[in-house]
């Protein structure tokens, strides 16, 4: 086993026992020279693969330019990064604001809410997650990253002024929304929490309550945007627009970079110093963005998602130990029959990378959405090594 915190750094993540050294692709080396195929992304972040040629040239490039300057100049990249995003969003979205991270876009997302409605309450969904900063800890679907809000009671009034409804459940969604709620906010496709797609009828209905409410539909694609579950973004998989829409992690290849998507009715409302970040839009990770966007176009990676997960379903779905296969695209829960942390150990000793999930028997695959159908085979394969090695956990 190696050490994989360093004594210098905070010992706050849990490390697999590797180190790796390059990638390309769908496929990663480690320091030793071995290869792993890479069905975790990064964190759902290597969407086109890593270190693809026009990424890597495009941030080159930038970054012999002009390396750094804030927002208080106009910058060709980022209005050329403005431009490819009003392409791709959903025709009712297509003004952003850039920041560095999903945690903040979600934080900006309720903040405007708030703001724009003058009103305290957020609905989210059990199981949700939208970063780590007060507010979005305070709104997340799991009482565990609840409480890290209430921390010194700084966001007590936060968590208290969140409804949490039941995944899923309509019901309790349409009782919940009402006149004093500014947001509903939730991850269409869920990623933390295993991988779990929220119904269209759930969906139709959060936009129909918050239309009746004069509530903000805020859609988390953090995780499940950038082309992951056979669209753009989930609110055009779906066909249902919300009033804001955040992105991340995929969307600058693993530069730092994060929207947060709005229509006329709200930009209109803004003005000078409403909003603001340093780091925010930075020209090298915009030039990373808009290299992304631009490949997912050209290469219809996309559509490619919903062809790879019905391979994917197709060839695991058959396997002792896997239960039921869940979620949307290229953004799967297996759920075992037994715990996952050994059988992701197993896997990795097979060569192969995935992830885990807040339910313990949830294998989650966020893979590039350049996989290759040779790679589904050899995951398959994997995996069905990994379960038989782990078949002895199955009861305990």
């Amino acid at each position: 086993m190696l050490n994989t915190v360093h004594p210098a750094e905070f010992p706050v993540y849990p490390r697999w026992s590797i180190r790796p050294a390059r990638a390309e692709g769908c496929l990663l080396w480690d320091e030793d020279g071995r290869e792993y195929l890479d069905m975790y992304g990064g964190h759902a972040v290597t969407a086109v693969g890593h270190n693809h040629p026009r990424v890597v040239r495009a941030i080159r490039e930038q970054a012999e330019q002009l390396l750094f300057y804030s927002n208080v100049v106009p910058l060709a990249i980022r209005e050329e990064l403005f431009d490819a995003l009003a392409a791709e969003a959903p025709s009712g979205l297509r003004s952003a604001f850039l920041v560095n991270s999903g945690a903040e876009a979600n934080e900006q997302a309720l903040a405007l809410a708030r703001r724009l409605t003058g009103r305290a309450k957020i609905v989210s969904v059990e199981g949700g997650f939208h970063g780590r900063t007060i507010q979005t800890l305070a709104a997340a679907g799991t009482e565990k990253y609840r409480e890290l809000a209430r921390i010194g009671g700084a966001g007590d009034a936060l968590v208290e002024a969140t409804v949490c409804v039941p995944f899923d459940d309509v019901a309790a969604l349409r009782e919940a929304v009402d006149a004093e709620t500014a947001a509903v906010l939730f991850e269409p496709v869920q990623g933390l929490a295993g991988a779990r797609a929220l119904s269209s009828e759930f969906l139709r209905v959060a936009r129909e309550r918050c239309d009746d409410t004069g509530a903000f539909l805020v859609f988390d694609e953090v995780q499940c945007g950038c082309g992951r579950v056979g669209a753009f973004t989930a609110a055009q998989a779906y066909d249902v627009t919300p009033d804001l829409l955040t992105l991340a992690k995929a969307l600058g290849s693993g530069l730092p970079i994060g929207a947060l998507l709005a229509g006329p009715s709200i930009v209109e409302t803004l003005k000078n110093g409403d909003l603001g970040t340093t780091f925010g839009g930075g020209p090298v990770p915009a030039a990373a963005a808009v290299a992304t966007l631009g490949i997912l176009a050209d290469e219809e990676l996309p559509a490619r998602a919903l062809t790879l997960e019905h391979s994917l379903r197709t060839r695991l779905a058959p396997l002792a130990g896997i239960d039921r296969i869940v979620g949307k695209g290229l953004l799967l829960g297996l759920e075992l029959d037994r715990p996952a942390s050994p059988v992701l150990a197993a896997l990795r000793a097979e060569g192969v990378l995935a992830g885990g999930a807040v339910a313990p028997n949830t294998l989650r695959l966020l893979p590039p959405l350049v996989l290759e159908k040779s790679h589904v085979t050899r995951f398959a394969t994997a995996l069905e090594k990994a379960l038989a090695a782990t078949s002895n956990e199955v009861g305990a």
